[in-house]
């Protein structure tokens, strides 16, 4: 009889692990992200769909531990020297962009005849964009580490930290704590209150800062990483219990442990140890948010809902375009990040769960206005796509970016990736006169802010190449990360420019050896170097003694050299790889 109890507790997990990992895959494969594929999930099994559970607020009340976690992991983000790096973004940018958003979608709300905190509370949950789906479709366009990228995620993070705030005004606004001010009884317990809320922030920052390192360092010391893992749950939720204690959120405190941990050596430990748990309660969350989606309320209200959506949506992302433009961000940067930032988050369940509670709401609102934010991050990665197929295809902007004039120096770098970048640094060293360009417009603008100047200019181009001084050049250093670009550079640059040596990367033999015939007086192979150097540092650790290491990379370095050329003489390379058999027979490949 034990057994069948307890088999039959287990099906409502089998349930909804089952629906998750259906959903999740398929919306990923066709392009609507993870998050869609929960609230998708969730709103099939739910009471509005076949009906398996009937009380999604439980899972949802379980799983909001998955936003707890979602923010501590945001506060090891926080480094004090990394905020600081992106200050006028996250700040000066995020709170311009949430300030238009949050005051024209208030008037919308009123507009649609709602009164002014219900037109607030909604506004303020669509103008939350949703992380997880911005940042899986920056990932995806590998967008994340470009200046454009790092602005949107700055502006995220602004939104993130501003749900903190948020909850504390919506626990203001509420009519308990309207009714409660009146008094001298109300006061001086409001003011207890707003003691024990102190003495709580106070004690977990004590904690923080005297009394988790030295924590971590002892177990870490005992070598016990099941231990580890039950420490970093027991900060995360020891924090939250802390908070939730003093009255405040539990997420604060979550957000707050993490930036106290955010500058610890066990930072990245601590993250690894969180991010399962945070990412499969999270995924919980957003099932119990579909679960919640009441069809039957969006049946009674599609109109007020669809019109709700659209004006919204187009609301907002005329005000981020509107932002992004008097930022002098260009036309298509600015356009991409409206399209893309346009939805509500999840961050707008946490805001209007809150509401619903304080009664600052009531529960038709609140069905509305989820149905509204979920169908906004629906539609999101459609609008995506839909901009990337019908938008003009222009190129970056080159509005206020340097460009080359008859520029003079005894070295030119083409190029200023992570290859030319770090290229350039012994040359710097030894106070060489350089001249850089690169094809990106937005980093030649943002790169004086680093010390360097790097002029806007296309390579492959001859007027740009003589107005970069490239025929005053001893050395040109063609650091591209594009074969064919960086062949036809290496062709144009010996033929027009005679007198300069040409020092090009490559990125494997069959490239290497199209830079031979197109003349490079030097090509680096970046895959062949790092790998020699790997296998040099890896002889040193057997106790090889360092000369015979240095005789045994020599001799590879002259095999490979010769087989190098025989390929060239003999044509051994076919469709940029070589034969077979010399890897076999232990020389170096690519």
């Amino acid at each position: 009889m034990a057994a069948d109890a307890a088999s039959t507790q287990l099906v409502p997990v089998v349930m909804l692990l089952g629906a998750a990992v259906v959903a999740v895959p398929l919306f990923k494969r066709i392009g609507l992200g993870s998050v869609l594929g929960y609230l998708a999930a969730g709103l099939a099994v739910g009471p509005f769909g076949l009906g398996w559970f009937s009380d999604p607020q439980t899972i949802i009340h379980t799983a909001e531990l998955g936003v707890v976690m979602f923010l501590f992991v945001i506060g090891l983000e926080m480094q004090p020297s990394h905020l600081w790096a992106l200050r006028r973004a996250i700040f000066g940018l995020g709170s311009l962009q949430v300030l238009v958003c949050g005051a024209m979608l208030t008037l919308v709300g009123v507009a649609f005849g709602f009164s002014w905190r219900v037109s607030f509370i909604s506004a303020m949950g669509v103008v939350l964009t949703s992380t997880a789906i911005v940042m899986q479709l920056l990932g995806e366009r590998g967008d994340i580490a470009t200046p454009r990228g790092q602005r949107i995620v700055s502006i995220l993070l602004f939104e993130d930290l501003l749900i903190v705030p948020l909850l504390a005004v919506v626990a203001f606004l509420s009519p308990d704590a309207a009714a409660e001010v009146a008094g001298p009884a109300a006061a001086a317990s409001r003011w207890l209150s707003v003691g024990i809320a102190a003495g709580s922030v106070a004690l977990l920052v004590a904690v923080g800062v005297w009394l988790l390192n030295p924590m971590f360092r002892v177990l870490a010391n005992a070598h016990a990483r099941e231990v580890m893992t039950a420490a970093a749950l027991l900060v995360v939720l020891g924090a939250a219990l802390l908070m939730q204690l003093g009255g405040l959120s539990m997420a604060m405190g979550a957000f707050l442990a993490g930036v106290l941990l955010s500058e610890s050596t066990f930072r990245h430990q601590l993250e690894a140890d969180i991010e399962p748990f945070r990412g499969l309660l999270l995924g919980l969350f957003f099932l119990g948010v579909g679960m919640s989606l009441d069809l039957s309320a969006v049946a009674r209200h599609w109109v007020l809902i669809l019109a709700g959506v659209l004006s919204l949506m187009v609301v907002k992302a005329l005000c981020i375009y509107v932002v992004a433009r008097l930022t002098h961000s260009p036309h298509a940067d600015a356009l991409d990040r409206a399209v893309l930032m346009a939805q509500g988050g999840e961050f707008a369940f946490v805001l209007f769960a809150a509401a619903l509670a304080g009664r600052v709401i009531d529960p038709v609102v609140n069905a509305n206005m989820t149905a509204i934010v979920v169908l906004s991050m629906a539609l999101t990665p459609l609008a995506v796509l839909a901009l990337q197929r019908w938008a003009p295809r222009t190129g970056p902007s080159a509005e206020g970016a340097p460009v080359p004039d008859h520029e003079a120096g005894a070295v030119l770098i083409i190029g200023f990736g992570r290859v030319g970048q770090i290229a350039s640094q012994n040359l710097l060293l030894l106070g060489a006169e350089i001249t850089i360009i690169d094809a990106d417009p937005q980093l030649a603008r943002e790169a004086e802010h680093f010390g360097f100047k790097v002029y806007y200019g296309d390579g492959t181009r001859l007027d740009i190449l003589h107005a970069a001084g490239a025929q005053d050049a001893k050395v040109i250093l063609v650091c591209v990360d594009e074969a064919s670009a960086a062949t036809l550079m290496v062709e144009q640059c010996k033929h027009a420019f005679p007198q300069a040596r040409v020092i090009a990367r490559s990125f494997d033999r069959g490239h290497a050896a199209e830079l031979v015939k197109a003349g490079a007086d030097v090509q680096v192979r970046e895959t062949f170097e790092s790998a020699m150097v790997m296998g040099r540092e890896a002889l040193l650790a057997l106790g090889t003694e360092p000369m015979a290491v240095d005789a045994i990379v020599a001799d590879m370095r002259r095999r490979d050299a010769e087989r190098f050329q025989m390929e060239l003489d003999g044509g051994g390379l076919v469709a940029g790889r070589p034969m077979i058999l010399g890897n076999l027979r232990g020389r170096p490949g690519r």
